[in-house]
């Protein structure tokens, strides 16, 4: 689909949505999108700060750790 046919399927699909909640998430992400100015901008990344408890935190780095810092001498060979 051309940018400008997506632009009216959209329209369309959003002029049928009757639920306040979808509208609302709806526009919150549109003003998300503006503001992002790339997709891997710092903003992006504060609305994931603090999701994760400290054990949670602590299990992630745990499992980095393990899998992804091991070096395995024989898969060189």
């Amino acid at each position: 689909m051309y940018s400008e046919a997506k632009k009216l399927h959209i329209i369309e699909e959003v002029l049928k949505i009757e639920s306040e909640t979808t509208l609302s998430a709806l526009d919150d992400f549109l003003k998300k999108s503006k503001k992002a100015k790339t997709p891997m901008n710092e903003s992006s990344f504060k609305e994931f700060s603090g999701i994760w408890s400290k054990a949670e935190a602590e299990e992630i780095e745990r499992i980095i750790a393990e899998s992804c810092e091991t070096i395995h001498l024989d898969d060189w060979k």
